[in-house]
């Protein structure tokens, strides 16, 4: 089973957004030098807790940075952009890093409404829900695919990375997602970590996951996270606290539901990593963990990667 890793960029409090792009580009190479397949940055906007905004912006540094490993968004959010930019910025970079991009793209805003009105070029209506059409244009330019009668077919032969493109991923937590990707052929990503409920088969799931020494101190990281991902439902969005504040906050509170996160040694998370993987017949895992401290992030992918890259 492959191993990847799905990196939101966190910014711990007490710490920067520039702080954690910089820790981005440091795991991405011990991801790369411990084996990891792929490294998928995420696109999220006009919070303080996470500094990725852009993939397409992060993905070039860190495919300079590191020498083997995929790299990707995870994802880009389709809606906010024209088909044909997300097409050249992606053949761009597969032209200068060959057979190492992916594209993953998603539907969801990444965002609160707000911020996703503030995203929209024209805001004198709102945007139009026409993701599959969009989706069917971008693989057009990517796969030169367009009918001969299209207004933009001619564009496909511009792109400024042929012959090179990108790996195609549609990112997806809901069975519609998983009819699109099965009716167009594509590459399926299934967001365990947001729909732990999720049944339709994926070629990778994204799982919540933290690994330590014990199952205790992952229980203990955990908590971090918890802390943070209760204020963002409550409309209150912070940084990632640290692990003592969070327990303080946690104290009184009921455990979370509906979101499901791997927490333990290597031999728990080994295990159960194994086991959500079977439950979708997929044959790759992205794990995406959020904690206060840099260092237990990185020791966290250090760990799993021992248990489970031979």
């Amino acid at each position: 089973m492959r191993l990847s890793v799905l990196d939101q960029s966190p910014i711990a409090e007490g710490t920067t957004g520039p702080d954690a792009l910089r820790n981005t580009i440091d795991l991405a190479r011990l991801a790369d030098q411990l084996g990891y397949t792929r490294y998928w940055v995420a696109e999220h906007h006009g919070g303080l807790m996470l500094a990725g905004p852009s993939p397409e912006a992060l993905i070039g540094p860190i495919a300079s940075a590191t020498s083997r490993i995929r790299v990707g968004s995870g994802g880009v959010m389709l809606p906010h952009y024209s088909p044909f930019k997300v097409a050249e910025t992606f053949s761009l970079l597969s032209g200068l890093f060959p057979s190492r991009i992916d594209l993953g793209i998603g539907r969801a805003p990444g965002t609160d409404p707000l911020t996703m009105y503030a995203l929209q070029r024209d805001r004198r209506d709102a945007a139009p829900d026409d993701f599959p059409q969009q989706m069917v244009e971008l693989l057009g330019y990517l796969n030169g695919s367009l009918p001969d009668d299209h207004p933009f077919k001619h564009l496909a032969r511009a792109l400024p990375g042929i012959p090179e493109k990108p790996e195609f991923w549609l990112l997806g937590s809901s069975h519609q997602s998983a009819i699109w990707a099965n009716e167009l052929g594509l590459n399926y990503a299934f967001a365990d970590f947001i729909n732990p409920e999720g049944a339709d088969p994926a070629d990778l799931v994204c799982v919540s996951a933290i690994c330590a020494d014990s199952d205790a101190e992952a229980e203990r990281l955990a908590a971090s996270g918890r802390m943070a991902f209760s204020m963002l439902r409550s409309g209150r969005p912070i940084p990632v606290p640290p692990v003592e504040k969070a327990l303080r906050y946690l104290e009184n509170r009921p455990p979370p539901s509906g979101r499901r996160a791997v927490l333990g040694s290597p031999e728990t998370v080994k295990r159960e990593l194994e086991a959500i993987a079977k439950a979708y017949t997929a044959d790759e895992v992205m794990v995406v963990t959020i904690v206060h401290d840099h260092p237990a992030r990185r020791r966290s992918y250090e760990l799993i990667a021992e248990a489970m890259i031979e």
